[in-house]
């Protein structure tokens, strides 16, 4: 089992690493999976638009990309998340860099972990999960 972080075309990410894999380890425990394999990369907005662009012909920016590896009952997977796109929603929605960098993570987990946001419903679903995962993170 390992939790990596990684940079792209992006500066080095500060935050207490360790807790992070602690809380992202947590989650997936939590309901009722092993954590493996999971690269978490950061990158540029062009970078991730080209990802985006090639492996699911999307041709706009977004704030993550997720890559599903798990089999079973161990979540395996690859996590692009662009620094600009985090960047532009805290100050979109008023808060924290660090604060939408761990909800834009922990919505990449949940990926991992099957959620979905297509239909409204699902969106609905996917935020309360991440408020409450967050509520466990102790800023």
């Amino acid at each position: 089992m390992a939790i990596r972080f990684h940079e792209k075309d992006a500066a080095k990410q500060k935050f207490l690493r360790r807790k992070i894999k602690k809380w992202i380890e947590g989650e997936i425990l939590r309901r009722g999976k092993n954590p493996g394999e999971i690269n978490i990369i950061f990158t540029s907005d062009d970078s991730l638009r080209v990802l985006n662009r090639e492996y699911l012909k999307k041709n706009y920016y977004t704030d993550i990309l997720s890559f599903d590896y798990s089999k079973k009952f161990t979540i395996n997977g690859d996590l692009f998340i662009s620094v600009e796109r985090v960047n532009e929603n805290a100050i979109k929605y008023n808060t924290r860099y660090e604060q939408e960098l761990f909800r834009v993570i922990i919505h990449g987990i949940l990926h991992l972990l099957g959620f979905d946001d297509r239909t409204k419903k699902d969106k609905i679903e996917m935020r309360n999960e991440e408020d409450k995962s967050l509520e466990r993170l102790k800023f």
